[in-house]
Order: structure tokens, then sequence, then C-alpha cells
């Protein structure tokens, strides 16, 4: 285990987690405004790329070694094996979504469906896949190393913290709906966490986790922002039993 890159890796993931959460530097400068897509999206989606291009840069630096997975090698066949369940469970969800905002009070513009529902969140799932997959599990993937089940030790603690980290973006919310939705996306960072895994291609993971968040198209309809009791409860059924699965997919393979 190479100390120094494993402590460079650390700060670059609590750099671009900051980066992420706080929106900066991005919203300090960026105010544009186009139809009706809500402006801050576009801070952010101008913020996503900063954080890319700043990872890119530091990874040339500090971890030129450093596998993250952005390949194509083994990218269809991990598709075909593993994204099935995903697939069911963004649709899923994308059906309790429409159960519990039904009736829609908005027709939003081309611009808003395009940018705030489908490339923010491909934005969104790419950013969170890089650090919190590709670096952060790494990072304790290889600190446990000594342990027979590292990789799924790495595969919880990471999914936790992914869970956790969502809180900053509820508050204000019911402590009840707060911890449903981080049950909710602990059970999802297990899935991408363990299909990471068995794959070793991080394409995979920011794949199914772009499609699950577009599922959240349906609020692109809709004026209310927050979850309704019948979509809480599906979300937390429907990504208890995916990670579930998960929990099964992270035992060793069959040699």
């Amino acid at each position: 285990m190479n100390k120094k890159q494993i402590t460079a890796m650390t700060i670059l993931t609590l750099v671009l987690a900051f980066m992420d959460i706080s929106g900066l530097p991005a919203i300090l400068f960026v105010d544009c405004c186009l139809s009706d897509v809500t402006p801050y999206i576009i801070s952010l989606l101008v913020n996503f790329l900063i954080i890319g291009f700043f990872a890119w840069f530091a990874l040339k630096l500090f971890g030129k070694d450093w596998e993250l997975g952005l390949h194509t090698s083994g990218l269809i066949d991990g598709l075909k094996k593993y994204a099935f369940a995903g697939v069911v469970a963004g649709i899923l969800s994308c059906i309790a979504f429409i159960i519990g905002l039904a009736p829609f009070d908005y027709k939003p513009s081309v611009w808003k469906i395009l940018i705030e529902g489908i490339l923010y969140y491909f934005g969104v799932a790419f950013i969170e896949e890089l650090y919190v997959r590709g670096l952060f599990l790494n990072i304790v993937d290889k600190i446990a190393y000594k342990n027979e089940r590292h990789a799924a030790i790495a595969i919880w603690v990471s999914s936790v913290v992914f869970g956790l980290g969502h809180i900053p973006g509820m508050i204000g919310m019911e402590p009840l709906v707060i911890l449903f939705k981080v049950i909710s996306t602990i059970g999802m960072g297990l899935y991408f966490g363990a299909i990471y895994k068995r794959t070793n291609n991080l394409w995979i993971p920011i794949i199914l986790h772009g499609f699950i968040d577009i599922c959240a198209l349906p609020y692109c309809f809709t004026t209310f922002s927050g979850y309704k009791t019948m979509s809480l409860i599906g979300l937390v059924m429907i990504y208890t039993l995916l990670g579930i699965y998960s929990i099964v997919l992270m035992r060793p393979k069959k040699r």
C-alpha cells in the first residue's frame, strides 16, 4: 500500500466532495437563466465541469497508476449481467414518483426536461461515482486489504457515507423523510459499489446511477418539491431490495 498516494487520494476525495456539495466555485460567478430551467442547476453543471477538470489534473499529478476503471473493457458484458436490477429499480421509482405526485400541475419547456431532467442527473452520476466509488471506495479497499472481506467492507463504508452525504440536501425536511431517504440511498450505494467491484468498470455504475436519477423526471412536471408518503414508502422498499441483491453480489466469486 502506497501511503503517500492514499493520503493524496483522500485529500482529493475530500476536496471533490466539498466542491460537489457546496457548488463552489461556480455558484460564485455563474448566474445564467434559460427558459424555465432552475438557475442554480446551470451553475451546478458548470461546477461539474470544473470538478471533472480538477480531478483529471490532480490524478495526472498524484494518481497516474490509480485504477478508476474508466475504460470500455467489460462494459457491455457488465451491463448485461448487472444492469437489469438497476433498470427495474429505476422504472419502479419512476412509477412511485408518478403515483405520489399526480395530478401534475406544470408543463415544462424542452430545455427544462433536457437540462434539469436529463443532463444534470448524468452530471451528478459521473461526479458522485468518480469520488465515491472511483476514489473513496478504493481508498477504503486498500486500507482494509489485510482483511479477506476488504471489498465488502469498502462497499459498505462508501455506501453509508454516500447515504449520509445526501443529508445536507435534505435540510428542512421531516426527520422520517430524511431517514427513509438515507436508507434508500445506502441501498443504491451498495448496488453501485457491488457492480463496480464485480466489473472493475466505473462506467457501469455511472450509467446506471444516471438512469436511476433520470427516473425522477416526473418532478419536472410539478411545482411540488419534496417526497410524498406513497413515493417515499415505495422508494424505501425498492432500494432495500436492491441493497439485499447487492449483498448477494458481494459474496466472493466461485473459483
